[in-house]
């Protein structure tokens, strides 16, 4: 069987290395030193200034909205995970969505505008698939109407726009480092900022506003990554570029393979890849049922990112219709550390039989 994604698996005696020191210590939590080391290595490996860990990539997202005192509206894009919108709902914010780019799947810079309100606070893009955003105008629009910017980051670990880490910009970018991630620590997440004033206010909301044995400044939640998810993280870090590596050549090879059959995203020209994921979109639904139906047939299992939109799943369905009709027609393929040319073979060959000579 080939699942859309595998999670990658350090060496086992390096992790029980790391496991070693957490019984040692005896600090499973709280911010321990495994912890402490994780986000120091992490800021330096990412460019960045401040890299706060977290549970999972969910409570990044609302605690970043809390940090930044987010109210009312919030225009996002309805491409994107049901985490993008349902966070925001679930901290009582009101999503605005906006179309999407029909090549780059990301936000479209040019309708955002038209939805902005007097009750809009803040713009939350995603870097669909880990593509940067447009992110100078993005943050133009966000300078003339004096909104927030928050970048769900989650699949563009380790990407780089114009040079430099695209975690840079907006007042916060997110991250999940879930198994299914290019970087894991099992479950968990970041919160990046550049701003020390936001760190700070980060660091309260997600250790319940607690400042010491007996002192609480303001209110918190429990947001706190723990040690054996660090260990994990840590193993990992230590393979990041080998693994980064590995898939941008498995999605290089897809490229080769099945370029002019199928309409692929269009990447930003001053962007690194990471090999997050290669997805595909057909010419109708129907030929994306047909071609599924045929791959799981093989024991293949692609998934279908992102489906439904999310304005059809917590709206009408009726404000994006690029959004809908992508999200009907695209595909994500198999893509993990350490492709088989056998694996990638039973992938494409279902999907065109004619690619046969070129495995």
């Amino acid at each position: 069987m080939i699942p859309v994604t595998k999670a990658y698996l350090p060496n086992k005696d390096k992790y029980k290395a790391y496991i070693d020191r957490i019984f040692e210590s005896g600090q499973l939590t709280n911010s321990g030193p495994l912890l402490q080391e994780l986000e120091s290595r992490l800021a330096k490996y990412l460019g960045v200034k401040h890299v706060i860990c977290v549970a999972n990539g969910s409570l990044a997202l609302q605690v970043a909205y809390k940090a930044l005192g987010l109210k009312g509206e919030v225009i996002t894009t309805p491409f994107s995970f049901a985490a993008t919108a349902s966070t925001l709902l679930w901290e009582g914010l009101t999503p605005k969505f906006c179309d999407i780019d029909p090549q780059t799947f990301n936000l479209d810079p040019s309708l955002i505008e038209s939805h902005i309100t007097p009750s809009t606070s803040a713009i939350l893009p995603v870097h669909v698939f880990g593509n940067p955003c447009e992110v100078e105008k993005i943050q133009h629009i966000a300078d003339k109407h004096g909104l927030k910017v928050i970048y769900d980051a989650a699949h563009a670990f380790g990407v780089s726009y114009k040079g430099q880490s695209v975690l840079k910009h907006g007042d916060i970018s997110t991250l999940s480092f879930h198994a299914t991630k290019v970087f894991h620590t099992i479950e968990g997440g970041a919160i990046i900022t550049e701003s020390d004033e936001i760190a700070a206010k980060v660091r309260l909301l997600i250790n319940f506003g607690i400042t010491g044995p007996d002192k609480i400044e303001g209110l918190g939640t429990n947001a706190k990554m723990n040690e054996f998810e660090a260990a994990m993280g840590l193993c990992v870090l230590d393979d990041i570029d080998m693994i980064i590596q590995d898939r941008v050549y498995s999605h290089e090879r897809y490229t080769d393979l099945l370029k002019g059959k199928y309409q692929f995203q269009k990447w930003s020209a001053q962007a690194t890849q990471n090999g997050a994921y290669f997805p595909i979109v057909f010419e109708s639904e129907q030929a994306l049922l047909a071609s599924k139906a045929k791959l799981e047939a093989h024991d293949v299992f692609p998934r279908r990112y992102f489906y439904p939109s999310l304005d059809k799943a917590y709206h009408d369905g009726k404000c994006c219709q690029t959004s809908l009709g992508i999200s009907k027609t695209i595909l994500c393929l198999p893509l993990s550390y350490k492709m088989t040319k056998k694996n990638m073979a039973m992938v494409v060959l279902p999907l065109d039989e004619s690619i046969y000579d070129y495995i």
